[in-house]
Order: structure tokens, then C-alpha cells, then sequence
């Protein structure tokens, strides 16, 4: 007699999603999607807000008060800044700036695009080496730099008066004319920031494709060709976000005047290198009772520094177009 065979229990349905769980994962991910972008770069606006923002609020406030730093704080409207019109101390100070930024920024631009072209396309060995030594000066103290240029360029036994006396040329008195305070400033800034520049126009250069030289090379271009017709034009966003760099910089110039000049914010006995950050520095802090009048030197700052920037960025890329 056959054993019946015991019947097999039928399988159970799959469960069932939880329809609240998957809704409510679902909204978690669409808000994670929609919001966290906005809480990762939070700390940056945070911070800017905080050191960057509100001061500038502030320093506008008062601009518009005859503000004294221990004193009271009178509200005086424009007055700061029709006075700042008709300063020629000022005036003095935005062309001692102005001066100082064309003859020390276009050839630091200058040899900065050529030192980052040798590096680039010369098989040189070691490149990493040179790539390094041409960084040491920006990590080098500004004070130190500044005071060994500062014998360098001194009157009676400076290396640059000896080198010049070589030539028969007579001794200058570096920092008694604006002429000469400017080329000496001028030299401090660009030894500083000339390898800087020279590094990131060195990064774009290596982000062109090689195949644009070898092709051009095959046509019969050669390398002057190639680096005006191929180099310039594909890095023209690096060179423009290096020009508004210098021009932020170069503007705001102070410390390698002022130790130029010994420690004195007036730049000189004649004002001959007085930038526009040392004239707002003296009325805004040196002089308690003048801090409205500082605040507005601020300003004044801030606006020439968006028009000289805006007048670079149309000329460079107009140029390199």
C-alpha cells in the first residue's frame, strides 16, 4: 500500500513594502537633494557674514557720521565724501597707488606668463625644483622682504646705487622721489608675487590638450606661433582670474610701502609713495576723531578697486581674444 505524500503548504505571499516607510524615505531623499547643498556651503557665508559683510555694513555706517573712536557719533550724512573730493592728500594717495600698481603689475604679469611658458614647455630637469623655488618669495615674511629691500635700495651703500654707479650713474636717493620710491616698491612687489602668478598661469597652461601643439607643430607652427595662437586664447580665464587678483592686491598695497618708508604712514616726507590703504589708516585709526572720515577712504577704496577691475577684465579679454 503507497504512503500518501503529505501536500506541500502553499507559498506565502511576499510581505508587503510598508507604504509610510517608503513615502517617508522618499520625502528624506528628495529633501536631502533640495537642502544639503545649502547647509555645506553655510560655514562659507556664515564666516563672510560675520568678518566680511557686516564690517562692510558697519564701515558704510560710519562713513556717514563724524565718528570719533572714544567719542560720540554724530550723524553728518555725505559730508565725509564731499570732503574726500576736495582732499588732496587723497588725490595724492590714489595716484601714488594707481602709479605704483601699472609699473609694478604689468611686468610682473609679464614675466610671470613667461616664467609659467619656460616651465611648461622646456624640458628642463628638476621642474619641480624650479616650481618650488619660484614660490619661496610669497611664503617669505613681507616684513623681512621688505627691510632687506629696503637696503638694497638705501642711499649711500645700497646694492642698487653701487650697481648704477658701475654705469656712471649718481646716487638716488631712493625714497625722496616718487619716481624712484615707485620703481623700488615696485621691485619688492613683484620679486613677492611674480612666481605666485607664475604657478597658477603654469596650472592652465597644463590643462590645454597636448594634441593642439602637436597638430599645430605638424602644420609647421612654431612656438611663438603655437603660444599666440593656442596657449593665450585657452587660457585666457586663468589670466583674467590672475589680472583680477593683482588688481585686488595691487590696489590695497600697504605693507611693502610702509616698511619702505621706515614706518611712516605718511609715505614718505612729502607723502611721494603714501598709498590709499596708509592714508585711510592714518585718519581711520591714528587719528581717533577721524574714524567716519577713514570709513569713507574705505569706500572710496572699494569703488576704485571695482572700477580698475572691470576696466582690466574688458581690456585683457578684448586682448587675448
Amino acid at each position: 500500500m503507497a504512503l500518501a505524500t503529505p501536500a506541500r503548504p502553499a507559498p506565502s505571499p511576499p510581505a508587503k513594502p510598508h507604504r509610510h516607510r517608503s513615502t517617508r524615505g522618499a520625502k528624506r531623499a528628495r529633501w536631502d537633494m533640495k537642502y544639503s547643498p545649502y547647509l555645506y556651503i553655510a560655514p562659507f557665508f556664515v564666516v563672510f557674514g560675520i568678518f566680511g559683510f557686516y564690517p562692510m555694513l558697519r564701515t558704510a555706517w560710519m562713513s556717514l557720521h563724524d565718528w570719533d573712536l572714544i567719542g560720540e557719533h554724530t550723524f553728518i550724512g555725505f559730508d565725509n565724501y564731499a570732503a574726500l573730493l576736495q582732499d588732496e592728500y587723497f588725490w595724492n594717495s590714489v595716484v601714488n597707488t594707481l602709479g605704483i600698481f601699472v609699473v609694478a603689475t604689468v611686468p610682473q604679469l609679464a614675466l610671470a606668463l613667461f616664467l609659467a611658458n619656460l616651465l611648461n614647455r622646456t624640458q628642463l630637469r628638476g621642474k619641480t625644483l624650479f616650481r618650488m623655488a619660484i614660490f619661496v618669495p610669497n611664503i617669505t615674511s613681507v616684513a623681512a622682504v621688505a627691510i632687506v629691500f629696503a637696503m638694497i635700495f638705501q642711499r649711500d651703500f645700497g646694492v642698487a646705487n653701487w650697481l648704477l654707479s658701475l654705469v656712471g650713474v649718481d646716487p638716488i636717493d631712493w625714497d625722496a622721489q616718487r619716481w624712484s620710491s615707485w620703481i623700488a616698491i615696485a621691485f619688492m612687489v613683484d620679486w613677492r608675487w611674480t612666481g605666485y602668478n607664475a604657478l597658477i598661469l603654469l596650472a592652465g597652461m597644463q590643462a590645454i590638450p597636448r594634441d593642439l601643439y602637436e597638430a599645430a607643430a605638424l602644420d609647421g607652427a612654431n612656438q611663438w606661433r603655437q603660444f599666440w595662437r593656442i596657449t593665450l586664447p585657452m587660457l585666457t580665464p586663468t589670466f583674467v582670474f590672475v589680472v583680477l587678483l593683482s588688481t585686488f592686491g595691487g590696489l590695497q598695497l600697504f605693507t611693502e610701502p610702509l616698511v619702505f618708508g621706515n614706518g611712516n604712514m605718511r609715505g614718505g616726507t612729502q607723502r611721494e609713495f603714501q598709498t590709499v590703504a596708509m592714508y585711510m589708516y592714518e585718519k581711520g585709526i591714528n587719528s581717533l576723531n577721524t574714524a567716519g572720515y577713514g570709513a569713507a577712504i574705505a569706500w572710496a577704496l572699494f569703488v576704485l578697486i571695482g572700477i580698475i577691475a572691470a576696466i582690466n577684465l574688458a581690456v585683457v579679454r578684448r586682448t587675448v581674444k
